[in-house]
């Protein structure tokens, strides 16, 4: 092929790398590029693609969870995110949990392995138009590129302002004082809990609210995304948010007393070999120094060492139902497509997903051949329709949900029954849908 062929692939995270195997995969050449190590965003650390930032869990694999039938649609596609996170999971109850190296390392070798794909490590900084190009720069999109997305495009973004939360050494914690076990018994003893009475939490709560916070000179008041809300910003919306919340004891009993404790929160592996530990749902903006005083106070976190503190950040999206199309491409410039965050698309599956998608649409108009707009009741078909509806209003960030599905022509009474038969239908409708689309 002559190098006008090449399709363009910006940015190698999650939805990235999808979009380069997918487009790689149809015989198609890719020039992907990306701009680290010469530059990183303020959330990035790791050298290789597709790195996890907020956390390491790429939520439920159940088939009846929305995650779960996400992650099953992805694997008809042959998605390597799925493959490398078979390939490096780590326990986690009923999650799908990865060591966030292994699963990098995999795909990044999977990426620079292909015979298509021409890896180029600078940032981009223009769109043309004119060539097709898949833009899956996330939601920590350079100054420069954005600046130029928006003049392309004429529309302002949408931003919110995201958290990650810190991890520990586990050498570092009090095993006297913590337990393992999993809500319900579900699953293995995969995570480690820290119990809180009433006046541990109380004193915790406290601590939080008056701590420091670390400035945000570009934070205008807009929105935070409640799936990465700062836990001190829960805790300021009243004083049983948090043990309703990421410290709801529910499920749990503290082996030292017998009892539930009044609140809980719970550490989850960070790496297979079990010696870090993210603390689950501490999203945080508060100064590193208030980091280690308040949540030192949790129990068994006394003498905790903090391998990587919280950090908060800007994220950035587009007006999605306003540019895109089903396609996932521009309605202005159809040969551009946009996939992963950036488009609207809240978690890291969810960006894969959409990278999965416009690369295979991406692939289809640089061989001339009708794109793919997913049936609406299945689980990607409905989320890339909701982002990319022209009647929607006051457009936020959507992750997986069985409720973006339409309805069962029947009743199903227990949920589990009825999130099974909406998972079989829409797994039903995708292979339908493949055959009559040449797969």
């Amino acid at each position: 092929m002559s190098p006008k062929s090449t399709v363009k692939v910006i940015g190698a995270g999650l939805a990235g790398c999808e979009a380069a195997l997918q487009i790689a995969g149809r015989g198609i050449p890719v020039a992907l590029y990306e701009q680290k190590p010469a530059q990183y965003s303020p959330a990035h650390h790791y050298p290789g693609f597709a790195e996890l930032v907020c956390s390491n869990s790429l939520k439920a694999d159940r088939l009846e969870s929305a995650a779960g039938l996400l992650k099953e649609e992805m694997r008809q596609f042959g998605s390597v995110v799925c493959q490398a996170a078979r390939a490096t999971q780590v326990p986690a109850g009923g999650a799908l949990a990865v060591d966030r190296e292994q699963f990098s390392d995999y795909i990044t070798r999977r990426v620079r392995a292909h015979p298509y794909i021409t890896v180029r490590e600078e940032e981009v900084t223009s769109i043309d138009p004119d060539e097709i190009t898949v833009v899956a720069t996330g939601p920590l999109t350079s100054d420069r590129l954005s600046a130029a997305i928006g003049a392309l495009l004429g529309e302002e973004y949408l931003s919110f302002f995201d958290a990650a939360a810190p991890i520990v050494a586990a050498d570092s914690l009090d095993y006297s004082r913590v337990f393992a076990a999993a809500r319900y018994g579900r699953g293995d003893a995969d995570y480690l809990n820290c119990p809180m009475n009433k006046p541990e939490y109380e004193a915790f709560v406290q601590a939080l609210l008056t701590a420091e916070r670390a400035p945000q000179h570009d934070f205008d008041g807009r929105q935070v995304y409640e799936g990465c809300m700062p836990v001190e910003v829960m805790a300021a919306r009243g004083p049983d948010t948090l043990r309703f919340g990421p410290l709801k004891p529910v499920g749990l009993r503290d082996p030292a007393t017998g009892h539930r404790p009044w609140a809980v929160v719970q550490l989850r592996k960070e790496n297979r070999a079990g010696t870090l530990y993210n603390l689950v749902g501490f999203q945080t903006n508060l100064k590193f120094g208030e980091q280690k005083r308040v949540f030192s106070l949790i129990p068994g976190l006394q003498s905790a060492r903090f391998m990587r503190y919280g950090v908060m950040h800007r994220n950035t999206f587009l007006n999605a139902p306003k540019l895109l199309g089903p396609t996932l491409n521009l309605r202005a410039y159809p040969k551009v497509f946009f996939a992963g965050q950036i488009t609207g698309t809240e978690g890291y599956i969810e960006s894969a997903a959409g990278g999965i998608l416009a690369g295979q649409n991406a692939a289809r108009l640089a061989a001339g051949q009708p794109l793919l707009t997913l049936p609406r009741d299945t689980m990607l078909g409905a989320l890339v329709g909701y982002i990319s509806d022209p009647y929607t209003s006051d457009f936020q960030p959507m992750g997986s949900n069985m409720g973006v599905l339409p309805p069962l022509a029947e009743r199903i009474k227990g949920k589990k029954e009825r999130y099974l038969a909406l998972a079989q239908k829409a797994l039903d409708s995708l292979h339908r849908y493949l055959y009559q689309n040449g797969w």
